[in-house]
């Protein structure tokens, strides 16, 4: 009688776990179906469905040329641009009628740094890390939302964001994360008090250090550990500034920090990864001694000059540059940094006159960073190249050419595949627009109003026709 109470006692003991444990899924369901609805996210149900997309009517921007394609179909498979028609087509897809609207590629930001935008300079010292990856989490919702399905983040902890963008935890762009920035004591990223001085060489690391932000390193021997360490955790590149910066409190923007030999370890640890080093660098010096390291991308570049711009031509060096044409960027920081910024402000028209005179290389980024407003006005950055180039040159930077220099990953590239552009084979990275982009590149300033359908991976995060 004892064991058959004993028996009845376990069995209820489990059906009651069981139904508990049922339960707690139904009500995570829930909520995740409620989250959905919020974000106006499909749900895993529904993206297995739309697995299968036809774009009807549309005519595409591929991404390269200067004109749009005559009225077509795209379908899309499998996160693949499958096959592209200006006759009818048929498939067992989700239909979008696109009404004549400009379909294009989404768009890419070569200098974004997705964990530093939206928290101030003070709360990424001394705030709470949980609080500064949900505002980053935040952040990169709403950069998808305005049609930049890539990033190359240039500085920042960005590995843990990516891994759950990736996993589909958090709707967000693509991310190839650098990690932290490498920098020397007293250089650009070097983001201590005078109070933290002196170093210990092998000593404690600081706040900025222990949460991946920026990494100190004063010996060839340093710099190659700390690139090893960002490649180890799945940087698709390095980073290292070369030269002064605007946000840093303690690095005046004339300097030159790295030696050569120091750059040059950074260099052979990603070539031995299949990877390349990019460099923060603005001035001559920086850029020439960048260059001979084997670097091959600059960052900024806004003080070169004749010399500097016709070595990157004859080398293949990229530029990664910004069009900053006010002291916007500079608004959360000190009268300090808002004077190197008008520097950088001042070079402006210049980089862009030396790249156009001898045929650099030159991807479009925004370089973002404590401020969510100037994040909102992402697209607008993207318009104001149109002081320099066509409408479809600029669109073209910031999609296929992007897209060329994200290749330089070579085999640490986080997502193998054609980006960039509307082509058979390529990634289904799309935007619909109302308006032509062409004709008034404007349209990308108010993506809210203007991107009906946002497709990122072959899925579609946005679609205000399905209403």
């Amino acid at each position: 009688m004892a064991r058959a109470r004993a028996d009845e006692q376990e069995a209820a003991y489990v059906s009651t776990l069981r139904r508990t444990a049922q339960s707690a899924l139904l009500r995570t369901a829930t909520v995740l179906g409620l989250a959905s609805a919020i974000l106006g996210l499909p749900s895993q149900s529904s993206a297995q469905q739309d697995s299968a997309v036809l774009f009807r009517n549309v005519r595409v921007f591929d991404g390269k040329g200067g004109l749009l394609s005559a009225p077509s179909s795209v379908l899309v498979r499998n996160k693949i641009i499958e096959k592209i028609s200006t006759g009818d087509m048929a498939a067992s897809a989700q239909v979008i009628d696109g009404g004549g609207r400009v379909l294009m590629p989404g768009l890419i930001d070569a200098h974004w740094h997705a964990m530093l935008v939206r928290p101030t300079p003070m709360a990424v010292l001394a705030g709470d890390i949980g609080y500064i990856n949900l505002l980053a989490a935040s952040e990169a919702t709403a950069t998808l939302m305005r049609g930049f399905t890539t990033v190359r983040d240039m500085g920042g902890p960005s590995f843990g964001l990516k891994q759950a963008i990736d996993e589909d935890l958090v709707a967000g762009p693509r991310i190839y994360p650098s990690g932290a920035m490498i920098t020397i004591t007293s250089g650009h990223g070097d983001f201590r008090q005078l109070s933290d001085l002196p170093r210990t060489i092998g000593g404690m690391l600081s706040r900025m250090e222990r949460i991946g932000g920026s990494m100190v390193a004063d010996s060839p021997d340093e710099v190659r550990v700390r690139a090893r360490e960002q490649l180890m955790q799945g940087a698709s590149q390095v980073k290292l500034t070369a030269g002064g910066g605007v946000a840093s409190p303690f690095s005046p923007l004339d300097v030159s920090t790295f030696t050569e030999p120091e750059l040059r370890a950074a260099v052979e640890a990603a070539d031995n990864w299949g990877t390349y080093v990019a460099t923060h660098a603005y001035t001559p010096v920086a850029i020439q001694r960048s260059i001979a390291a084997g670097v091959r991308c600059i960052e900024h570049g806004h003080l070169m000059d004749e010399t500097s711009a016709r070595l990157m031509a004859e080398k293949g060096i990229w530029l990664s540059t910004q069009p900053f044409l006010d002291l916007a960027l500079a608004a959360a920081l000190g009268p300090a940094e808002q004077d190197k910024m008008r520097q950088v402000v001042a070079g402006t028209d210049r980089v862009y006159s030396l790249v156009k005179k001898y045929g650099i290389k030159t991807a479009f980024g925004t370089d973002v960073l404590f401020s969510k407003a100037l994040a909102d006005n992402q697209g607008a950055m993207l318009a104001t190249l149109t002081r320099w180039y066509t409408p479809a040159e600029a669109l073209t930077m910031a999609t296929s050419t992007n897209a060329d220099l994200l290749s330089l990953s070579g085999a640490r590239n986080p997502y193998p595949g054609r980006l960039g552009v509307v082509e058979e084979g390529a990634l289904a990275d799309l935007l619909l627009i109302d308006g032509n982009p062409l004709d008034n590149i404007r349209v990308v300033e108010d993506p809210a109003k203007n991107f009906v359908v946002i497709m990122k991976d072959g899925r579609i995060y946005k679609n205000t026709l399905a209403r």
